[in-house]
């Protein structure tokens, strides 16, 4: 593949990103209910969770869409990350799409 360091970085950042969403928007908040299970914040974590895992897999087989796709995933991480700050009690969600947002940001660039 010949993705760079930092691709792979990308990557990793989004594959975790993708598994954290997904993690957490069917334990924690399911659990938690309230705030937690309102559609929009619902539907929000599991549209992070695959837009990450759409841009891994367009940016590891070399897409030449993956900068158009990283853009969007930077987009939608940081939407969740914020909506997932004002719930509270969802710290390992906000750190990953924070960190993927930030990775997503600078392989659109």
């Amino acid at each position: 593949m010949s993705f760079n360091h930092f691709g792979s970085d990308c990557i990793e950042h989004c594959l975790a990103c993708s598994q954290i969403c997904y993690s957490t928007a069917l334990n924690h908040c399911l659990e938690a209910g309230g705030k937690h299970v309102e559609p929009g914040h619902f539907t929000l974590m599991l549209n992070c969770a695959k837009v990450c895992e759409t841009c891994a897999m367009l940016q590891m087989s070399n897409s030449s869409f993956s900068f158009h796709i990283c853009g969007l995933c930077a987009e939608i991480c940081e939407a969740c990350a914020e909506n997932c700050a004002s719930i509270g009690d969802m710290n390992d969600c906000v750190t990953a799409c924070t960190r993927c947002a930030e990775s997503c940001r600078e392989m659109a660039s």
